[in-house]
């Protein structure tokens, strides 16, 4: 294959963005072992230290979101821009990539923007069922759009359009196998069914507080539980826990480390709905019930959970009804085999599990040999 090809990976902000970002770095590292590859990220945000541990180089952008609300970070906001766009053009111009890959973020924008307008080759990889301004905004600019939802063409050219998936990272969704050493390893019982409740790294307060309230009904209808709470809210957990029954199953941490054994255990999973995190329970083929954060830009977590519960393939709860409404459906789908082997077989059917493939295919039509 073509050798000592150039890439740039712009994106970042949340594990959403970068995961995928690194796991394509990886692919490309594969198709091409004397590639050079540097992401462009936002200052201060979770990538400028999560990409160099990958072990790729990183150059940040002045740059963040515009809020909706009034507020003074506003008016610094037009300058970010400013101060980004000729950064971004800088940085191109130096590293001169074969091609130019957005993740979507902070830093995207200015960086495909400033890529398109210079000629070089573009690409956006969109993980989102409904995609955020900036990213329609690029599609009628950049050359080819990476997607992992169908009828996409609503919002981009559809000439432009490739399905591939969302990459997933290999050590999360290899769980054959690993059941019993799973159980064993949070002190479970095999004949016991066991929810898996993970409201992202750091965690989610609706979500926590709905599952603190009904600790009880686990207990009182067998149910087990691994709870993730992230790190504020896990000294309060810890505490409700250890004041329930010694045999009562459940475990609570502030963060998963090998998310393949809490995969492997689980028999529901209870979740909020960003892309990557749906992507992955799609491969792992778990019961799901999505409470999507309304906290995100465009509600697209609600949109993406959407997209599943149209095709059976889990169950959508509201967090403003999540009080209500959760526990119900956890027990549910706990006590109902059906119901849960449905949700398997129709969420199976949705799962891509060789996506950065796909997108490294995309990404070496787009080079000049």
């Amino acid at each position: 294959m073509m050798q000592n090809k150039k890439f740039i990976i712009s994106g970042g902000g949340s594990g959403g963005h970068i995961f995928p970002a690194i796991a394509i770095a990886n692919a490309l590292k594969e198709a091409y072992p004397h590639c050079d590859i540097l992401f462009v990220g936002a200052k201060g945000k979770m990538e400028m230290e999560k990409v160099p541990a990958a072990g790729f180089p990183i150059e940040g952008l002045w740059i963040s979101g515009f809020q909706r609300r009034l507020s003074i970070q506003n008016l610094s906001f037009p300058f970010k821009v400013i101060s980004s766009l000729r950064k971004a053009r800088s940085i191109i111009k130096k590293f001169n990539p074969d091609l130019v890959i957005g993740v979507g973020g902070f830093a995207s924008g200015p960086t495909l923007h400033q890529a398109a307008k210079m000629g070089f080759p573009t690409l956006i990889q969109e993980q989102n069922s409904y995609p955020g301004i900036t990213n329609i905004i690029l599609s009628k600019k950049v050359d080819k759009i990476c997607v992992a939802y169908d009828n996409m063409d609503k919002y981009f050219p559809k000439e432009k359009i490739f399905f591939t998936g969302n990459p997933v990272r290999k050590e999360v969704v290899q769980i054959e196998g690993k059941r019993d050493n799973a159980l064993d390893f949070f002190g479970l019982d095999a004949s016991k069914i066991v929810v898996l409740v993970v409201g992202g790294s750091l965690g989610a307060r609706t979500i926590n507080e709905s599952i603190e309230a009904h600790l009880k009904d686990f207990h009182a209808y067998n149910i087990q539980l691994i709870w993730q709470t992230g790190k504020n809210y896990h000294a309060q957990a810890q505490r409700a826990v250890d004041a329930m029954p010694k045999d009562s199953g459940i475990v609570t941490t502030a963060f998963i480390n090998k998310m393949d054994i809490a995969y492997a255990a689980a028999d529901i999973v209870v979740s909020r709905a960003g892309a990557i995190a749906i992507s992955e329970l799609c491969v792992v083929k778990k019961p799901v019930i999505l409470v999507p954060s309304p906290f995100v830009a465009e509600d697209h977590q609600t949109k993406n959970a959407l997209a599943l519960q149209t095709n059976h393939a889990a169950v959508l709860v509201k967090d403003a009804e999540q009080k209500e409404k959760l526990m119900p459906e956890i027990i549910r789908l706990a006590t109902n085999n059906h119901d849960r082997e449905t949700l398997i077989r129709n969420i199976a059917s949705l799962g891509i599990q060789e996506a950065t493939t796909a997108i490294v295919s995309v990404a070496n039509s787009l080079l000049k040999v």
